[in-house]
């Protein structure tokens, strides 16, 4: 009993000093990394390992980062981790994995058009992990994961190519069709994607509706809410889809306080993408619905 005790001992001191190596190479030395990708990387990690390590006292997160960290500094193109890295319960990893496909879908992308997003989104999807696993302080689970899906979205709007919209489109209102043509005066004030499911809000989506409502709403006399989807799946299907995230997003603004009858809404389906792509291809930045003002 005593030898398993002393091996025990030993163990859990080498792998304490192990963790702590990498986090203290990190620590006791100034670098430079070769680009501004790298740079944002290696600032995020550094951050991260020196609260697990300072604050939580967490030497295996402290480690994580710190090789991160570490990678960038030499210029290395870091992802996030692959969920079966982390010990997830299966129920948990669905709303993961499709996190991490979204970020890799936009990801060379990303690099050069907004790496400090993607830097971010990076660490994020980690940390929103590794809290996730651990499974106790809810409220860093919250706060990794929006951090998360805000720095997707601004990636989304870096990579966005944005359609012309002045063609005649029927539009429903109340149930009944009405039409707006190109006679309107229409302008997008504020783009909300649908991050995971197929037309539920996250919570950050969300608060930007509201946020967007509070700083605008008193100027707005109408609005025109179009849905889009992506390519994935059958036109008739994305249509629909569409109708149904435009009536989301009219009833968060309904519960806002705005008179339904000054809400339009209108499907797009997959006819005008953001990014383009070719048929049946899923991409994240096309899931959106637009908030537009009729004058």
């Amino acid at each position: 009993m005593k030898i398993f005790i002393i091996l025990s001992s030993l163990i859990g001191s080498f792998f304490l000093l192990s963790c702590s190596s990498k986090y203290k190479e990190l620590s006791d030395n100034d670098f430079e990394p070769p680009n501004e990708f790298s740079t944002h990387l290696f600032n995020v990690y550094k951050s991260k390992a020196d609260f697990e390590a300072k604050s939580m006292h967490d030497w295996n997160s402290a480690k994580l980062y710190a090789e991160k960290a570490l990678q960038a500094a030499k210029g290395m193109n870091i992802k996030p981790e692959e969920m079966d890295y982390w010990k997830i319960s299966n129920n948990k990893t669905n709303e993961l994995n499709k996190a991490y496909e979204n970020l890799m879908i936009v990801y060379n992308n990303a690099v050069k058009n907004s790496p400090y997003h993607l830097a971010v989104a990076i660490s994020s999807l980690d940390c929103w992990a590794e809290q996730q696993e651990e499974m106790w302080q809810i409220w860093d689970i919250n706060k990794c994961k929006d951090n998360f899906i805000n720095a997707l979205h601004e990636i989304y709007a870096k990579i966005e190519i944005k359609n012309d919209t002045d063609i005649e489109k029927k539009v429903t209102k109340n149930s009944t069709v009405s039409v707006v043509t190109k006679n309107h005066n229409q302008k997008v004030m504020q783009i909300i994607y649908f991050d995971f499911d197929k037309s539920n809000l996250s919570r950050v989506s969300i608060n930007k509706i509201k946020n967007f409502i509070d700083k605008s709403g008193k100027n707005i006399n109408k609005y025109l809410v179009v849905g889009h989807t992506d390519t994935k799946g059958v036109k008739k299907y994305n249509y629909e889809l569409s109708i149904e995230r435009a009536k989301k997003v009219k009833e968060i603004l309904e519960n806002l306080g705005i008179n339904s009858k000054l809400i339009y809404i209108l499907g797009e389906g997959e006819n005008k993408l953001n990014v383009k792509t070719d048929d049946n291809m899923a991409h994240p930045a096309n899931r959106r619905a637009e908030i537009s003002i009729i004058n």
